[in-house]
């Protein structure tokens, strides 16, 4: 596995996808991107694509043969999942143990899946909180993303598929966007820069995990080399931070006090989530370079210039 020529990334149009869909194209010779759409498609300009879902056929094609197949696609967030919960299983899971079955039938290397550090482990007891912990969500998306875990397992034991799992924190960087919703830094930078006021939901004092999007790449990168016998990782900033200490933090970069607003609390929203990654720190040789005041810079000024908006 040190070796590998065809990588297939599977959601590579999204905002992680798009990250790493360009970090392999210059580091491997044959990167075949899928997924249903590409946000930024010249940002993937010069890279093989075909639009599909994980329901389609021609997924099998967009497999077969690949040293590492590396699952990123979801149709869902903690947020929406609940809304329609067996939809979000027929979508997440049963499109994920498909693509278990090409990847077994397409004699596939070795799959890589993203699950959720931040929802996989529901209300945590013990913080920070190590792979070890009890797998409890409280949220359809966590529970969708624990199930393909375990189906990974059975695939592994009944069918030899070799497979590693990275639990990811809240991610944030540039190619994230507030139009799906898809994190909190994303949302209040795109109404900051927009003069609309920052939606809180709750008092502001839920903590998460940040971690900036070239350090989960890295983990990425780690894990398709590692030959050791862990299986799932924690990846994230092993720091946490409070709603309200993100918007001081973007207060601070803009130089002023940006208007909020508060909601009610969601029922989704874990009190506390912060990772141990001391797993990866030891077997991957990886940690969290990035500290939240200069990725939130970074992104920031990425979406000053994309013009980004709140939609």
């Amino acid at each position: 596995m040190a070796e590998f020529e065809r990588v297939a990334v599977i959601g590579a149009g999204g905002f992680l996808g798009t990250n790493l869909a360009r970090f392999l194209a210059s580091r491997i010779r044959d990167v075949r991107c899928y997924g249903r759409r590409r946000a930024f498609p010249e940002a993937l300009h010069g890279l093989g694509w075909v639009t599909g879902e994980l329901a389609d056929a021609h997924l099998a094609e967009a497999v077969a043969g690949c040293d590492i197949v590396i699952h990123l696609a979801s149709t869902s967030t903690p947020a929406t999942a609940d809304r329609d919960i067996v939809a979000d299983a027929e979508a997440n899971v049963m499109g994920s143990l498909r693509l278990m079955e090409h990847c077994v039938a397409g004699r596939v290397g070795r799959l890589v899946f993203l699950s959720s550090g931040g929802t996989i482990y529901g209300i945590p007891t013990a913080i920070p909180t190590p792979e070890s912990a009890p797998t409890d969500p409280i949220t359809a998306y966590g529970a969708a993303k624990l199930a393909i875990e375990k189906y990974l397992e059975i695939f592994h034991r009944r069918h030899g598929l070799d497979y590693r799992i990275l639990r990811v924190a809240n991610v944030y960087g540039p190619y994230q966007t507030a139009e799906k919703g898809q994190g909190v830094v994303a949302a209040f930078l795109a109404r900051a820069l927009a003069g609309r006021p920052l939606k809180i939901w709750g008092d502001g004092h839920v903590v998460r995990d940040y971690v900036f999007v070239s350090d989960v790449i890295d983990a990425i990168w780690a894990t398709l080399q590692y030959e050791g016998e862990s299986r799932v990782f924690n990846i994230g900033g092993g720091v946490g931070y409070s709603l309200l200490q993100v918007i001081a933090a973007i207060d601070a970069l803009f130089g002023r006090q940006i208007e909020r607003c508060f909601l009610d609390s969601r029922p989704v929203d874990v009190p506390t989530s912060i990772l141990d990654c001391s797993l990866a720190q030891s077997q991957l040789a990886w940690r969290s370079q990035t500290s939240f005041e200069d990725g939130l810079a970074m992104t920031l000024e990425w979406m000053r210039r994309q013009s980004v908006g709140d939609g």
